[in-house]
C-alpha cells in the first residue's frame, strides 16, 4: 500500500442537499450518492490508491470488513459496483462519551497517525474529510470537503494533485 486515501463517509458521499429540512441524518445510510461514489472510483482508479475508512461508519463492520449494519452493506453494495472496496479501517481510540455524541473528529487524527505508524510502506495519504480534525500534521494532508455537496470533480482533480506531491497541495 503506497498510497492511501482515509475516506469519511458523511458529508463526502452524501450530503444534506437533497435532505430537504435535514430532518433525516445523513448517516442513515439511503443518502449514499452514487455519483459521489463514481467520483470515488475515478480517484482511486487514476491514482491505484487504497481506502482506510476513518468514518464513524468503520463501527458498522465487524473486523473482516463484513457489514454489520444495513447502512453498510449498501455502501459496499454502491462500491462493488465500481469495483472498488475498503481495504482497512483506522483503529478506534474513541470513547464512549464520544461515541454517544458523535464527535468522531476528535479522534481522527490520532486514529491515522496510529494507522501510519503500523504502516510504514505507506509513502503518499491524503485525508478526505469533511470536519476540522484538529491537528496540524493531519491537516496538512487533508482536502477538506463542502458538506452540502460532498465529493465533487473539483475535489478529485485535488485530490490526485495531493497524492502525487506527497499529500499537500
Amino acid at each position: 500500500m503506497n498510497k492511501i486515501i482515509f475516506l469519511d463517509i458523511d458529508g463526502v458521499l452524501n450530503s444534506n442537499l437533497g435532505n430537504n429540512g435535514h430532518e433525516k441524518e445523513i448517516s442513515d445510510g439511503t443518502l449514499i450518492d452514487p455519483e459521489k461514489i463514481q467520483l470515488l472510483s475515478e480517484l482511486v482508479k487514476n491514482t491505484g490508491a487504497k481506502i482506510v475508512l476513518h468514518s464513524g461508519w468503520k463501527f458498522w463492520f465487524d473486523s473482516n470488513l463484513h457489514p454489520l449494519r444495513k447502512e453498510a452493506y449498501h455502501l459496499l453494495k454502491l462500491l462493488r459496483r465500481e469495483n472498488i472496496a475498503i481495504d482497512s479501517v483506522t483503529p478506534d481510540h474513541s470513547t464512549e462519551e464520544i461515541k454517544r455524541n458523535k464527535k468522531f473528529s476528535l479522534v481522527k487524527a490520532t486514529e491515522i497517525l496510529a494507522w501510519l505508524e503500523e504502516h510504514e510502506e505507506v509513502e503518499e495519504w491524503i485525508v478526505i474529510d469533511d470536519l476540522d480534525l484538529h491537528n496540524q500534521e493531519v491537516e496538512a494532508h487533508q482536502l477538506r470537503i463542502d458538506s452540502s455537496v460532498g465529493l465533487t470533480a473539483s475535489d478529485v482533480h485535488k485530490a490526485e494533485i495531493m497524492l502525487r506531491k506527497g499529500g499537500s497541495l
